[in-house]
């Protein structure tokens, strides 16, 4: 499957990861879920081309939070699509989310999700579209 969009899931909430997994999955969308920040950094820098597009928690256990995925993956793709999620800090999204960036409190319905995430990847450059 070419077409396939995958998203990387940065969540440690394992009935929020399903409901995220089944949200992207019935939007067309593939996955792959990681419950910390270190490994989600592990997976960018390994796998620099797999992802489309990140949705992350700002709030995870252990030391690299949200912020922090989000900015490493924006160094690895300045065009790279972020979705944040949170229930605590949505007022700090203006000055530490980064731009061009969709913030989702919680709970939100999983079509919200999927239309943030939609919008996000219409609105970015295609990857194989020519620089000239």
């Amino acid at each position: 499957m070419s077409d396939s969009v995958t998203v990387l899931v940065v969540e440690d909430d394992g009935l929020i990861q399903v409901m995220i997994q089944e949200a992207l999955s019935a939007g067309g969308f593939e996955s792959t879920v990681t419950g910390s920040g270190e490994e989600a950094m592990t997976l960018l820098q390994t796998n620099t081309t797999q992802f489309r597009a990140i949705v992350t928690d700002i709030n995870l256990s252990g030391k690299c939070d949200g912020w922090e995925v989000a900015q490493r993956s924006r160094e690895l793709d300045p065009a790279m699509p972020v979705i944040y999620m949170t229930g605590t800090h949505a007022e700090d999204w203006a000055s530490r989310g980064v731009p061009n960036s969709v913030l989702l409190t919680k709970p939100f319905a999983p079509a919200q999700l999927v239309t943030a995430l939609s919008n996000l990847l219409n609105a970015a450059t295609p990857p194989s579209a020519s620089t000239e």
